[in-house]
């Protein structure tokens, strides 16, 4: 594909990632989008007479012609959905963007990509958070997105360039510029082990309503979202709503009750909007994320019953011993034939001593 047509198509007025990305599956390339007669766009779904009389192709070709001379220059990469390199998990997600300029030497399809996001008016607390969790998280080969920010986001920057942790930023602008300012320097050494995203081509302002549309990647582009610090009010919030909606998982660190920038913490914990996270361990159990140099135990461990188990216990364990994937918590009821609550307190107790594990949707597996 022609990477000048595929720039260009995010210059054409009115059409967005969803009418982009149904105008290639309707003509096959962005070249064909192009050449296209007029009458042949009016049959695509979405496209009615009032865009078609807006648009101007030439253009949004000549733009793109700026654009590329950019880019080139900069050495920025210009990444379409359709390219090996665009991030296979922001992709799933429907209003992903059709095009991402990056820079850096960031593997955007990392084993495991997490997003850290908080307050812009972060607290001590909360950066002591940010510093032990990424101390934690490095032996775990994570690359940390975050939008570069003041506050969480770049106190999360800062901390991935010092353990050498790889991490990208996001940002709600173009590449010719980083906003705010003061964060030029961190952004320069992120270049080293990591880069910046962005979905606007350059000369684009950071106006405010670029920054919940940029938080759309943050949560798409990562396996969970990290919520270290927030208000009721804020991005934060809003990019954690988005990585629920996307079926994404979603962890919070709680805080005091009454502190302003753990109101939105504990909001999304209460709520059951995020799990609660204590640290690493948290989160590593959770996405079952093993360490590279961890010992498999011996498989005979895996089968020895556990004395210190009470009747009900071992009835639970039998079942989940015959099974090798989780079992829901319902076929749990009925293989067991256990009240509903006395099941769920074997279950918990269980779990706290370290026998099965839960699992995302009520599902259970021995440990």
């Amino acid at each position: 594909m022609s990477l000048h047509h595929q720039v260009a198509l995010t210059f054409i007025k009115n059409i967005g990632p969803a009418l982009s990305k149904s105008l290639i599956s309707y003509f096959g390339s962005a070249e064909e989008v192009f050449s296209a007669p007029k009458a042949k766009w009016m049959k695509v779904p979405g496209i009615g007479e009032k865009t078609v009389a807006q648009m101007d192709l030439g253009a949004a070709l000549s733009r793109a012609a700026e654009e590329l001379l950019f880019i080139e220059k900069h050495n920025i990469e210009a990444i379409f959905y359709t390219d090996s390199r665009y991030p296979k998990r922001l992709k799933n997600c429907n209003d992903s963007p059709i095009l991402l300029y990056a820079k850096g030497n960031a593997d955007l399809n990392n084993h495991r990509i997490i997003s850290i996001v908080g307050t812009r008016n972060a607290t001590e607390y909360g950066k002591q958070l940010c510093h032990q969790l990424l101390e934690e998280l490095q032996p775990y080969n994570v690359l940390v997105v975050s939008g570069l920010a003041l506050g969480i986001d770049v106190a999360a920057h800062k901390d991935c360039v010092k353990q050498n942790i790889p991490t990208v930023g996001v940002l709600g602008h173009g590449l010719d510029r980083i906003y705010p300012s003061q964060n030029r320097a961190v952004a320069d050494k992120m270049l080293e082990n990591g880069g910046l995203l962005a979905e606007y081509p350059s000369g684009t302002v950071p106006d405010r309503e670029n920054f919940p549309q940029r938080n759309r990647i943050v949560a798409g582009i990562a396996d969970a979202t990290i919520v270290i610090e927030a208000s009721l009010k804020g991005g934060a919030l809003i990019t954690a709503e988005i990585a629920n909606s996307y079926n994404r998982d979603v962890f919070a660190f709680p805080g005091r009750i009454g502190d302003e920038f753990s109101e939105g913490c504990n909001f999304l914990i209460r709520n059951n909007k995020a799990a609660l996270l204590t640290g690493a361990a948290d989160l590593a159990y959770v996405l079952g994320w093993e360490l590279n140099n961890s010992k498999a135990k011996p498989a005979v461990e895996q089968f020895m019953l556990p004395i210190d188990l009470t009747k009900e216990e071992r009835l639970v364990f039998d079942v989940l011993q015959q099974h090798k994937d989780a079992i829901a918590i319902d076929d749990l009821t009925l293989k067991t034939n256990l009240p509903t609550s006395q099941l769920a307190m074997s279950l918990l107790n269980m779990e706290m001593q370290g026998y099965i594990r839960s699992l995302p949707g009520k599902m259970y597996r021995l440990s």
